[in-house]
């Protein structure tokens, strides 16, 4: 058995529906009507197609003079690949013994090192921070500095995100490994509420503070270096803000009092600096192309695949769907659709003409 395969990574992929010991180790292709849900192709469209149009955007602010897109685009990759490979192979790195098998993501269309990392995965991040900076920027919100902003980012992250979250794991886009006790509890329903806290709002928002500061304004020189240094500094951050939560240790009851805690405040804080702003009447920026339509693109995307989950989904007994895959939290994510969904109504409440980007 390979170092990559363990018993735990077996169970779970085995449980997706295919094994990980038959994998290809750099690059694989497969068609999209092979693959395990019907959703999964849409998915790759939506998020490649919008990592893309983020770039494509980011490239026209660029030469407009503002160099934070196109650094928060390329940022997002270095953070992707600093954190990506130990959770798919903590035994590379030492880690292991102290976190374990964590999750893994079936096999869609494109899918690379050894078969546990999609191609719409290495889009996400782009496109997810790319698209949480826009909506906060168009507001006007980083007018009064970048904490502000950043704090309003990890709000709008947490409220698109989570309505991805909650219903990959039911649809078989990925499945989290239930043995692993120390990150996957506790949950809320199928998601870890550490990966809901550290990675959907915690981690972007802080490296999209670190890009504003480190290249906002015209662009400066050593721009790839300061991209670098945002990309590297930004994994530490979840660290930080996981530290709270360690002083529970092993139980689980007051990890996740804690950790649903921290989600409260996340979200008082930025309902709080969005509405407290717009209720200002301060300037808000011109909508670009990118701002104006890709959020709800995204927003309906997902929405199509909550259509989808949604027979599964009330059919379930004690958390699992009759195809055997855990359901996420229907509450919380219809809480986060309303989120994202006023935050586009105030995106969209004035008319104003689009600029170029």
């Amino acid at each position: 058995m390979s170092t990559a395969c363990g018993p735990d990574a077996e169970a779970v992929t085995r449980g997706l529906g295919f094994d990980c010991h038959d994998v290809a180790p750099v690059v694989s292709v497969r068609p999209p009507w092979a693959l395990a849900h019907w959703t999964m192709p849409l998915l790759e469209v939506l998020i490649v197609g919008g990592a893309v149009f983020a770039l494509v955007h980011a490239l026209r602010r660029y030469r407009a003079g503002d160099p934070v897109n196109l650094a928060l685009w390329w940022a997002s990759l270095v953070y992707l690949f600093v954190t990506e490979p130990p959770l798919y192979f903590p035994e590379w790195f030492g880690l292991d013994r102290l976190y374990g098998f964590i999750f893994a993501h079936n096999l869609f269309t494109v899918q690379f090192m050894a078969d546990r990392l999609p191609l719409y995965i290495v889009a996400f991040y782009p496109v997810i921070s790319q698209l949480a900076y826009e909506v906060v920027r168009s507001l006007g919100l980083f007018r009064r500095g970048p904490l502000r902003g950043a704090v309003a980012v990890a709000f709008v992250l947490q409220v698109f995100y989570e309505v991805f979250d909650h219903v990959g794991p039911q649809l078989k886009w990925w499945a989290w490994n239930p043995a692993n006790t120390l990150v996957n509890h506790p949950a809320l329903a199928s998601v870890p509420l550490n990966s809901m806290l550290l990675f959907a709002s915690v981690s972007m928002a802080a490296m999209t503070y670190l890009v504003v500061r480190l290249t906002g304004g015209p662009p400066r020189r050593w721009l790839p270096l300061r991209i670098l240094l945002a990309g590297v500094l930004t994994p530490p951050t979840m660290a930080i803000a996981g530290i709270p939560s360690s002083f529970a240790g092993e139980n689980l009851t007051a990890r996740a009092w804690i950790l649903g805690v921290e989600l409260g405040l996340l979200w008082l804080a930025g309902i709080g600096i969005v509405v407290a702003h717009l209720r200002s009447g301060e300037p808000r920026e011109p909508l670009t192309a990118f701002a104006r339509y890709y959020p709800a693109l995204y927003l309906g995307g997902m929405a199509v695949c909550w259509l989808a989950a949604l027979p599964g989904y009330l059919a379930a007994r004690d958390g699992v769907t009759a195809d055997g895959t855990p359901i996420g939290s229907g509450p919380y994510a219809l809480a986060c659709f309303a989120g994202s969904g006023l935050l586009l109504v105030a995106l969209y409440r004035r008319d104003r003409a689009p600029v170029p980007g």
